[in-house]
Order: C-alpha cells, then sequence, then structure tokens
C-alpha cells in the first residue's frame, strides 16, 4: 500500500511538472507573437523622439504658460497629442 501511494506522488508531481512547462511555453508563445505587430504608427514614434530631443535641448515649452518641460513623461505626452492632432494612428487620450 506505501508504495502505490509513493508511486501515485510521483506521477503527480510529474504531471504538475508537465502542466508548468506548458504554461511558460504558451506564455512565451504569446510574447513573440504580440511583438511582431507594432501599435502605433512609427511617425507616432518620430514625433515623440522630436519631442524627446527638443527637451533635452532646453527648447520645449509647455502650453500657454511658455514654461520649458524638463520631465520626459510631460515631452512624450506633448509628442503624442501633436500626432493624435495630425491624425495618426496612436494611442488614445486617458
Amino acid at each position: 500500500m506505501a508504495t502505490k501511494k509513493a508511486a501515485t506522488k510521483k506521477t503527480a508531481t510529474k504531471k504538475a511538472a508537465a502542466k508548468k512547462s506548458a504554461v511558460k511555453k504558451s506564455a512565451a508563445k504569446k510574447a513573440t507573437t504580440k511583438s511582431a505587430t507594432r501599435k502605433y504608427s512609427p511617425s507616432v514614434g518620430s514625433d515623440v523622439k522630436r519631442e524627446m530631443h527638443a527637451m533635452h535641448q532646453g527648447k520645449l515649452k509647455s502650453g500657454r504658460s511658455g514654461k520649458k518641460v524638463t520631465n520626459p513623461k510631460q515631452a512624450i505626452a506633448i509628442g503624442l497629442s501633436e500626432a493624435r492632432k495630425e491624425g495618426k494612428k496612436g494611442p488614445a487620450k486617458s
């Protein structure tokens, strides 16, 4: 009786290990297929890149106040906003 329980325990752990590896493989497959397609147009990235460059140079100003932008997140937001105004495919405003 004791050997039967031990055998059952071994098969249960083998099944659990096989299940875990199957989950890891499917997760890896999803990650590779997801990154294969582009979410937004390349021109949106170039708009953001241009605004980041202007921020690093100290030439990027914010809105009506005209204050200098020093936060990279704000520079990205400005780039995305400009891309949206031009009608490019990019993330929706949240």
